[in-house]
C-alpha cells in the first residue's frame, strides 16, 4: 500500500470552498515564476522570463492616514 503525502492528505480532509481557498491565497499571496526558450536547431531564438504576484491589494500598499 503506497503511503500517502501530507498534501493529499490535507486536501482529501479539506472542506474549502473555492471562495475560501481564494480568500486564504489572497491573504497570503502567490509567486509564480516561470521560463520560456524557444529556438531551432539548437539556437535559442527567444528567450522570456515570467513572474506574477497574486495577493490582495492592501497587502502590497502602504495604509493611508486621512
Amino acid at each position: 500500500m503506497k503511503k500517502r503525502s501530507e498534501a493529499e492528505e490535507i486536501i482529501e480532509h479539506a472542506d474549502a470552498s473555492l471562495l475560501e481557498i481564494i480568500d486564504h491565497v489572497l491573504n497570503k499571496g502567490v509567486m509564480v515564476h516561470g521560463e520560456v526558450i524557444l529556438g531551432v536547431a539548437g539556437v535559442d531564438l527567444v528567450y522570456l522570463r515570467l513572474s506574477a504576484l497574486l495577493c490582495a491589494a492592501d497587502k502590497l500598499l502602504p495604509v493611508r492616514e486621512k
